[in-house]
């Protein structure tokens, strides 16, 4: 049954219903069932995909499914009363509907038509998914329906696994677990592992006694006793005391903090912060202060942003010239905001690593652009965020742990003003820097994707809750409404998006791989010991940059050929710098020396940010879009061939290892140890890359509504450069 999930109902269902697939024709539509779970709409039908299927399984969905919480409107349609409608949800309809249009929060545009089905099922249908989609209450989502049902059922578990793991489950070597931040010792490893020995670990909050929106555990310098914090806690908003991000190898600090709301005591409480700050700095340094909400968009300006560029990529029709398209695009503003969260985290970064001064974010709650900017920074100054696990461990840490508000920035209730993407801003960047620095990160475009939609699937905890606290306390009373019995816990385990075996196959999560990553945090044995990769202040660096690039990356880049002199047009903001020691130790100094040097994969990486170095994240915007799907074209089809390179290199390392072992104990077969999705056939395997691979893989747009006829002007040169889209109709011929 497609209804396996622990705690799902059908709640309505209906039969002969037609999925639409084109606009101007329904010689492809599907016949089949539409449903309405308490988790997701679900359409089932025997007939195959026409033209493509999708390349990958999603254990929880699928291939035709959307999860309750993607749904952003749904609007029926009355063909003969000329009505339609937007479905509330608990309002009536007063039609039959002939059609339903559903919009999700990723892209998609899902239509279905009811001309044979009965007309009262398909109004039951509509009304069930428009009262199932848009619950009054946090209790109301599914994750909670399903942790009940493990708690009472815990043979029920789905794939045998707890919920509430941080599991490493990526396929990855290394199999180690993502630390939540949930307790005193992974806060403390982190400080260990940064090497801030100045800070300690502060358990003032323990139970959320002080503030409900800082985690139980945070990090303050050592010189702040625990009195002195709970005094100072009652001047800040939210009472959301300074904690500390990380350290630079160098003592510089990245603490975040929220505006001080006792004016009277504002200058006094400031610079009692600021000096433990920079009582913990071995050299001392100063302490750098950045205000966020003066020098970066705002939440509402990037939501307004983030909808004008969902109309470009799901309502208007591709047919437009080129030009028109492109300036549609610019006047989104969804770039520069994106390039203004680069250019400023980079600025910190040179503040950090050159100036050597602390930095302390802040922001009015520091609970929203702090999360953005903190964590970019770290991506770029620490390799260790690079990795799988360490991108997992900042995320936990700088939004799930401090308190971004996912349930009201996620309108998960569908009734939130306050709804803005940042968190998809955030990954966007992230997106940008691993295009720029593709050898750079263990991690692909494909696992960015899959990670922003997996916040949309309300089957996990880690992206449900404004807070650590709301979670506690919501799963509390729902288990006591419950009867479920929670001993020691502190609420609810909620499965972790961490655990991605919930999601997709092992073989499936090998997309998550970055073929032209570099590791250098890989175990290696040396003479039969185990040796990893320790940071040190040399190998971390940005000034270490001896190897000449080709060794180093594996790859030459085109960029290591291009003049990188002015590669990064960063104009100073006067008011920005105090005034430097020397001229040529400027801001612009520093970062025309970083360009000028090939980079060092593992140490700092900044954003290259004129104007055609920031892209439009394509796989993540138009996977769904049928128009702008190009056949065998798009980057998949590097990704397909260094996937062959890298597992020829991978497969000759195993043979030399075995060689020199001079063993065949304990040999398993080379496909089990591979880590590419794409995997050669032996040597020297020069095949041709599989005829289903297209830029939008391994998403399938077909299925999903194409807006007008399927034969249209391409916008070939902004997408591929040459690369013509197929048109569905050539696509058809081919079968």
């Amino acid at each position: 049954s497609p209804f396996s999930v622990s705690g799902e109902i059908v709640v309505n269902e209906v039969n002969f219903v037609r999925k639409c697939i084109a606009t101007d024709t329904s010689q492809y539509d599907l016949w089949g069932k539409l449903v309405c779970t308490n988790f997701k709409i679900s359409f089932i039908t025997d007939d195959p995909m026409p033209l493509q299927k999708f390349h990958y399984k999603n254990l929880l969905l699928g291939e035709h499914d959307v999860p309750l919480t993607c749904i952003e409107q749904i609007v029926t349609v009355n063909d003969t009363k000329r009505k339609q409608k937007v479905l509330g949800p608990n309002q009536k309809l007063k039609f039959n509907p002939t059609e339903l249009i559903i919009y999700c929060k990723d892209f998609r545009i899902v239509r279905f038509r009811f001309d044979e089905a009965g007309p009262e099922s398909a109004k039951k249908v509509c009304l069930a998914i428009a009262h199932y989609s848009q619950p009054t209450d946090l209790q109301l989502l599914f994750a909670f329906e399903y942790v009940g049902e493990i708690y009472h059922n815990p043979a029920k578990k789905v794939n045998g696994i707890d919920p509430g793991g941080g599991g490493g489950g990526i396929g990855s070597a290394s199999g180690q677990q993502t630390p939540l931040f949930e307790t005193y010792s992974d806060w403390d490893r982190e400080i260990k592992r940064t090497g801030a020995s100045e800070w300690r670990v502060c358990s003032v909050n323990e139970g959320y006694m002080i503030s409900t929106c800082l985690p139980e555990y945070f990090v303050v310098p050592s010189s702040l006793a625990d009195q002195d914090l709970k005094l100072y806690s009652y001047s800040f908003i939210g009472r959301r005391m300074p904690s500390w991000s990380w350290n630079h190898p160098n003592g510089s600090a990245l603490v975040r903090m929220a505006n001080i709301k006792d004016v009277l005591q504002q200058r006094r409480i400031d610079q009692r912060i600021c000096n433990a700050i920079t009582r913990s700095h071995p050299q001392r340094s100063d302490v750098y202060k950045s205000d966020l909400d003066k020098c970066l968009p705002n939440i509402q300006e990037i939501q307004a942003a983030h909808i004008k560029l969902k109309q470009l990529c799901v309502n208007e029709p591709f047919e437009e010239t080129e030009e028109k398209w492109l300036s549609s695009l610019e006047n989104t503003h969804w770039l520069d905001y994106v390039r203004s969260f680069l250019k400023h985290s980079a600025e910190l970064v040179y503040m950090m690593e050159f100036k050597h001064v602390s930095v302390v974010l802040q922001e009015e709650e520091g609970r929203d652009l702090s999360c953005l900017i903190a964590s970019l920074i770290q991506v770029m100054l620490d390799p260790y965020f690079r990795t799988i696990v360490g991108f997992q461990s900042l995320i936990q840490k700088e939004w799930v742990m401090a308190g971004y508000q996912f349930l009201d920035r996620c309108n998960h209730l569908k009734r939130s003003d306050k709804e803005s993407p940042l968190f998809l801003m955030f990954l966007d960047c992230v997106w940008q820097l691993l295009e720029q620095y593709p050898a750079a990160f263990e991690f692909s475009e494909v696992y960015l994707t899959l990670l922003y939609d997996s916040a949309r699937i309300s089957l996990f905890g880690t992206f449900l809750f404004n807070c650590p606290h709301q979670r506690v306390k919501e799963s509390t009373e729902f288990a006591i409404s419950k009867n479920i019995q929670l001993g020691d816990e502190k609420g609810l385990k909620f499965p972790s998006v961490w655990d991605w075996s919930l999601q997709f196959s092992s073989r499936d999560r090998l997309l998550f791989h970055n073929p032209l990553y570099i590791g250098k945090s890989a175990p290696c044995v040396q003479n039969g010991a185990v040796k990893t990769f320790k940071r040190s202040k040399k190998n971390y660096s940005s000034t270490l940059r001896g190897a000449p690039p080709a060794l180093k990356n594996g790859i030459i880049g085109e960029q290591e050929f291009l003049p990188r002199r002015n590669s990064m047009i960063l104009k100073l903001k006067p008011e920005y710098l105090q005034p430097a020691e020397s001229p040529n130790h400027s801001m612009e100094q520093y970062f025309r020396d970083w360009f000028a040097k090939p980079a060092d994969l593992h140490g700092v990486i900044l954003p290259h940010l004129s104007g055609t170095q920031i892209k439009l994240w394509k796989l993540c915007y138009f996977r769904w879009v049928p128009e702008a799907q190009i056949s065998h074209g798009g980057s998949i089809t590097a990704f397909h061939r260094v996937s062959l390179l890298a597992d020829e290199v991978d497969r000759l390392h195993r043979n030399l290892r075995q060689y020199k072992s001079n063993s065949l104990q304990g040999h398993c077969s080379d496909l089990d140890q591979s880590r590419m999705y794409f995997r050669a056939n032996g040597l020297n395997d020069t095949s041709s890359a599989p005829d289903f691979l297209s830029s939008s893989f391994p998403f399938s747009p077909v299925g999903n509504l194409c807006r007008r006829s399927i034969l249209g002007t391409p916008l070939s040169k902004f997408l591929s450069g040459a690369k013509i889209w197929l048109s569905t109709e050539t696509l058809a011929n081919e079968d």
